[in-house]
């Protein structure tokens, strides 16, 4: 590939006049190569190039990468711990609204507008007059740091060089070659991880591309899982899971863990299209197993605990608060609302849960909660709880609107 000729389609490309940039950088190719750029085609300073980098449970290893590539060209970020911030708030909304959206427990969708606030919010408070980040513009994440960062910055210009100047992945790798940017992306795409999901090489995986199996952080294989059973025992609070085989924990300590947990019996492999914010399809990669073991624990204690009405209700809002995230509008007041919702509707939703884990597959075992709608003494054929006889009026009349529709005739069968 011809640096030349890249080099001069970012040359040729209109930029804006801008005196200091805050730049979102997590260390990986796209936010590492925005500073060269900054640099080379902005013509910014470098004491007016601020990165910051933002912990939203990434890992330790990962930040240190990051901090690593800073170092090498030249910077050190600023770091902002938003670790009990995603976890015992953001992270605990997801769950009240078993977020889900069409199989993705969003994840990356909400990060981004976690940092696209800090990011925004440090650009102001220390002058800039742009914020900067790396997404392309064939994904989902150039609309939710923008929606984000006019709500938080609203005159700051906004630069994503990567979509603005048109560039595909194997140019910014020959860019970063060229200029001394260091790279060290093992897939193709990279990934993006938080405790509650693993993004893989998102928008890069081909129709029908077999994965790896060194690809996966937590992720066992089914087929090369051990060939036993796993038992948990898993508390939730009011809707949020506190306690992890007996053992009380904050969900920043239970999520991590039940990631290796399950994970090592298969659980938690996500292979799906998704359509994205622009309406295009792309095949995505996720391991995700706690979420997936305590979205599945969660949405049974709900059927155990709700009644018909709130289910049918919520099931609305959840897909809806889903939508709404991902597609960049956290921030906005419906979202706000439905947060209340969820939050009202968790109040009876307590209890202890235990399940078998076996290659991929998980089984509820047994189930407690002080708020159980489940009354077999009443409903169940086995017991006397109400006499049959009195169900034959209420079946009459509920019937009768049936019966009139017989005479009026029309009836398709």
């Amino acid at each position: 590939m011809d640096v030349k000729e890249i080099e001069a389609k970012v040359m040729a490309t209109p930029v804006p006049e801008v005196q200091r940039v805050a730049l979102a950088y997590s260390g990986g190719l796209d936010s590492s190569l925005c500073i060269e750029l900054l640099r080379r085609r902005y013509n910014v300073k470098d004491e007016n190039i601020i990165p910051i980098t933002c912990d939203v449970g990434q890992g330790a290893e990962e930040i240190d990468i990051g901090n690593a590539k800073a170092e090498t060209l030249g910077f050190k970020p600023i770091m902002i711990d938003l670790k009990e911030e995603f976890t015992e708030n953001w992270l605990a909304r997801a769950i009240r609204a078993n977020s889900d959206y069409e199989g993705y427990p969003v994840s990356t969708s909400m990060t981004r507008q976690l940092v696209a606030r800090e990011v925004a919010k440090r650009g102001t408070e220390l002058g800039c007059d742009a914020l900067m980040e790396g997404s392309t513009g064939k994904g989902n994440d150039q609309y939710r740091m923008h929606n984000v960062f006019k709500m938080f910055a609203p005159d700051c210009t906004i630069l994503v060089p990567v979509r603005d100047f048109d560039l595909l992945r194997a140019e910014e790798r020959a860019l970063c070659e060229a200029w001394g940017v260091p790279v060290d992306e093992q897939i193709e795409g990279g990934d993006d991880k938080t405790m509650w999901c693993r993004s893989i090489a998102s928008g890069a995986v081909g129709l029908d591309q077999q994965l790896p199996d060194d690809i996966w952080m937590w992720l066992v294989p089914p087929e090369k899982a051990p060939d036993k059973v796993e038992e948990i025992t898993l508390t939730f609070t009011e809707g949020i899971p506190t306690a992890l085989s007996g053992r009380d924990m904050p969900l920043g300590e239970l999520v991590p863990e039940l990631n290796v947990l399950a994970g090592a019996s298969g659980v938690g492999r996500i292979d799906m299209f998704e359509d994205g914010i622009m309406d295009l399809k792309s095949r995505e990669i996720y391991e995700a197993p706690a979420a997936h073991v305590i979205l599945r624990l969660r949405r049974d204690l709900e059927q155990f605990c709700l009644t018909k009405d709130e289910l049918e209700f919520k099931a609305i809002v959840d897909r809806k608060w889903a939508y709404l995230v991902y597609h960049g509008m956290w921030f906005t007041p419906l979202k706000r609302e439905l947060d209340a919702f969820c939050l009202a509707a968790s109040r009876f939703t307590s209890g202890t849960y235990k399940a078998a884990l076996y290659k991929g597959n998980i089984e509820i075992t047994k189930r407690e909660s002080p708020s159980s709608l489940f009354s077999p003494e009443i409903r169940s054929i086995k017991s006397s709880g109400f006499s049959q006889q009195m169900a034959k009026d209420a079946a009459t009349i509920r019937g009768l609107p049936f019966q009139i529709l017989a005479r009026r005739g029309g009836i398709d069968d």
